[in-house]
C-alpha cells in the first residue's frame, strides 16, 4: 500500500523563480518539493529530512505530460516523464489532487520513491508557474 503525505501550502520565490510546496502543519524535517526553471530543464528537489531525490525533467516534457493527466479511479499514477533510471510518476485523484512519485531506479531488484500529493489548490499554483496550456485543465 502506498502512503502518500499531502502538500497544501507553497512558496514562490521571486528572486530564484523557484517554487517551494510543502505541509502546512509540519516539522521542518517533513516532505517538501521544490521546483525550479533552468534554461529547458525543470529542476525538482523532493526532500524528506535529510533524503532526497533530484530530478531534472525537460521543461515541455513536464508540461505536455501535466496537460493531458486525467483522473482515473484506482490508479495512482498514469504517465511518467524521465528515463528508465529516474523518472516522475504523475497521477491525478478525483478530488483533483496531483499525485507525484519521483523515483530512482537501482536495477530490477528495488527502487527509492517519495509519495507526493499536492492539494487542489496548490496544483493550480503549480500549473500557473509552469504554465500549464489552460485548455487542458
Amino acid at each position: 500500500m502506498r502512503n502518500f503525505q499531502v502538500l497544501d501550502a507553497s512558496r514562490l520565490d521571486t528572486d530564484s523563480d523557484s517554487l517551494e510546496l510543502y505541509y502546512s502543519k509540519a516539522e521542518a524535517s517533513q516532505p517538501r518539493l521544490a521546483l525550479r526553471r533552468e534554461g529547458i530543464y525543470v529542476t525538482i528537489s523532493a526532500s524528506y529530512g535529510p533524503l532526497e531525490i533530484a530530478l531534472r525533467p525537460r521543461y515541455e516534457d513536464l508540461v505536455r505530460t501535466l496537460s493531458h493527466l486525467t483522473a482515473v479511479e484506482g490508479l495512482h499514477t498514469t504517465r511518467q516523464v524521465g528515463t528508465v533510471q529516474a523518472y516522475l510518476g504523475m497521477g491525478l485523484t478525483p478530488e483533483n489532487s496531483l499525485l507525484l512519485r519521483p523515483t530512482i531506479v537501482a536495477d530490477a531488484t528495488g527502487h527509492f520513491t517519495l509519495n507526493i500529493e499536492i492539494s487542489s489548490q496548490v496544483r493550480q499554483t503549480v500549473y500557473d508557474w509552469l504554465k500549464v496550456p489552460a485548455a487542458h485543465l
